[in-house]
């Protein structure tokens, strides 16, 4: 049949674009207005400046210049907390950060680049509005009216435009066939090693991890109550917490089996854990409740549960008190937090060390010997002033995972060339049957491809090991002997677009510095399909994100260049006559219209009959039942 418009509200504005089109082909050349923007990046980034080189080009063609600032990581840390930039690459955290604790970490200071950013907000919102939004949202019990709360908060970001969400990353994994059933983790650095099976040759197997730094390069100190240089993927392999997050976003058993909740008088919560039974540390250690409130007692003694250290998230902030009942472990929250089982099952800091592991064994004081890191040495309270906590460290790394750890192999220059983990065969959950899991630094990515393509190197998992180039190569030329696979998108890639300083204080050039991306085409370019393009702050796929924001702001470079670059009228002899500009803006317009009208009342006419006509058929069996009624026939008065 006829082609019908079906959307005239599309139609008009197809109309519109293809009449101003008409218009600025017609007229002298656009005047766009000019914009030098600083786009700050992380020196020695390879795939963060090809793709900031796709966006220069996009947006020099609407007139805006583009500054590249290559910093190294202490000045780039420097300028993205001050807000010394117009445009900067960040990240969200992924699940189960996203999306509690990364819209905290916006109010944080000197933590990442939308801190700075928002304080350009439009009016009426306030940085301070939008953070009393994030807190209340964390404090709602219940789970419809969070949706709509966490909806209104996405739905500002988004009016705002400060965050152009480029691209939602995929982890991948590349394995040798002989390895089978590796599931991708929930979270970043999750890499569930133990649940592989060995189908062929040796039970040990060779990995090249995705680090922090990318490529692997050291341990860290492996304690579970501290950051950097730990290790995300060390940690999660050694040390266990309560629960666990899984794909589902809904919080499941680990080293509690079960746990209830009850309000409180007072107005918080208590949350009762009960244990998992017959589960021991690597070092035989009992795990039980007197353990599990040891490591509390550690991670969340003032002023370490402070914005300084732990504070970053809001679990320390409402965690009040806690205790042992028999073997069930208590927690009392000072307000009702919903997020709190979700952080209990963050990779740190509160993760279970064995007491045996603690400075001074199962007494070691949280004060005199607590278990943070010696360089914290005596945390600041938040007046400035220092406690008179003396951080100690750990003298071992146990805890109750599925891999033990055994050695460090370094190479004659000091780095590390190995790092060998052992199967913990008391492990309480079940297991695949690799026996030793070792390690393996490589200096770059080719030397990784190498290794993979002679079988030296069993597995890459996680990002930044391989180029999504080469992931991509390996999975087109060598599926014979490689698997590749990619998990779920965790992270989306987003350019922070500061609102707080000019010219992108204006939030028409911040929509159409959106306009004019091409994501799509840098995706494709750049990324190897290793990414899916991204629409929203957040992922679709973690709680309560996946809603629809409107407007949209896709790619639309002819939008973005009627946004930037304002058409001239001229009526002046050598130029165009504004006459003929609107008689062609009419001529063009005006037919479209009323073809666009023509066929809408056709429809409209198509339908009312059809209507009219399933009416009649669906009447037309009571009418023989009953005698035809005849408005004023007397014979039936």
């Amino acid at each position: 049949g006829p082609h019908v418009i079906s959307d005239p509200t599309m139609a008009l504005r197809t109309v519109v674009l293809a009449c101003l089109s008409i218009v600025a082909s017609c007229g002298p050349p656009l005047d766009c207005k000019k914009h030098t923007l600083d786009f700050i990046l992380l020196s020695g980034d390879a795939l963060s400046a090809q793709i900031e080189d796709d966006v220069k080009s996009d947006l020099a063609k609407i007139g805006i210049m583009v500054n590249t600032r290559l910093l190294d990581k202490a000045d780039f840390n420097k300028a993205m907390q001050k807000g010394d930039f117009h445009l900067c690459f960040t990240e969200s955290w992924g699940p189960p950060y996203d999306p509690h604790a990364f819209a905290t970490g916006w109010f944080r200071p000197n933590n990442e680049a939308h801190y700075a950013s928002l304080d350009g907000l439009e009016a009426p919102m306030t940085k301070q509005a939008l953070n009393n939004m994030v807190t209340a949202v964390l404090k709602e019990q219940n789970q419809a009216k969070r949706q709509a709360q966490w909806t209104k908060i996405l739905q500002e970001m988004h009016n705002q435009a400060i965050s152009n969400p480029m691209w939602s990353r995929r982890i991948p994994a590349v394995m040798n066939r002989r390895l089978r059933n590796y599931r991708h983790g929930p979270q970043q650095f999750d890499y569930p090693m133990h649940k592989i099976e060995v189908s062929e040759g040796s039970k040990i197997v060779t990995v090249a991890p995705g680090a922090q730094t990318g490529l692997f390069k050291t341990t860290g100190p492996m304690d579970p109550h501290s950051y950097r240089p730990n290790e995300f993927f060390i940690s999660n392999w050694i040390y266990e917490g309560l629960v666990y997050y899984p794909d589902s976003g809904r919080p499941e058993p680990m080293l509690a089996t079960s746990w209830s909740i009850a309000d409180t008088p007072d107005g918080g919560q208590e949350y009762t854990f009960r244990l998992r039974q017959n589960v021991t540390f690597h070092d035989g250690t009992a795990f039980n409740c007197a353990a599990v409130k040891m490591n509390f007692d550690h991670v969340l003694q003032p002023p370490l549960n402070t914005l300084n250290y732990h504070g970053w998230y809001h679990l320390p902030k409402y965690t009040h008190s806690w205790r042992c009942v028999g073997e069930d472990f208590i927690v009392k929250l000072s307000e009702a937090y919903y997020p709190f089982l979700q952080e209990l099952s963050l990779i740190r800091p509160l993760r279970m060390l064995s007491p045996d592991s603690f400075k001074d064994g199962p007494t070691s004081d949280p004060v005199m010997n607590n278990s943070c890191p010696t360089k914290w040495n005596h945390p600041e309270n938040m007046d400035g002033t220092k406690s008179s906590v003396n951080c100690v460290g750990i003298r071992s790394s146990k805890g109750t995972g599925p891999w033990i750890f055994s050695r460090t192999t370094n190479r004659a220059d000091g780095s590390i060339s190995e790092v060998k983990f052992v199967r913990n065969q008391n492990y309480w959950g079940p297991m695949g049957n690799i026996e030793e899991l070792i390690v393996t630094n490589y200096k770059t990515s080719d030397l990784v491809k190498a290794a993979l393509l002679d079988k030296r190197l069993d597995m890459v998992v996680g990002g930044g090991v391989l180029t999504p180039a080469q992931v991509q190569e390996l999975a087109n030329q060598h599926s014979s002997v490689l698997e590749v696979t990619h998990g779920p998108p965790l992270m989306n890639t987003i350019i922070v677009i500061n609102a707080a300083r000019s010219p992108t204080d204006d939030l028409q050039l911040r929509k159409v510095i959106m306009h004019a991306t091409n994501k799509a085409a840098i995706v494709e370019k750049e990324l190897a399909g290793s990414s899916r393009v991204a629409d929203s702050l957040f992922s679709k796929d973690v709680p309560y994100c996946d809603v629809d924001l409107t407007p949209r702001y896709d790619y639309d470079f002819e939008k973005a260049k009627l946004m930037n670059c304002p058409i001239v009228l001229e009526d002046k002899e050598e130029g165009p006559a504004l006459s003929l500009i609107l008689g062609i803006s009419l001529g063009v317009g005006i037919p479209l219209l009323v073809v666009m009208a023509v066929a809408a009342f056709c429809v409209g006419k198509r339908k009312g009959y059809a209507e009219l006509n399933e009416k009649l058929s669906q009447k037309q069996p009571a009418e023989t039942d009953v005698p035809a009624q005849v408005v004023g026939d007397s014979s039936n008065a």
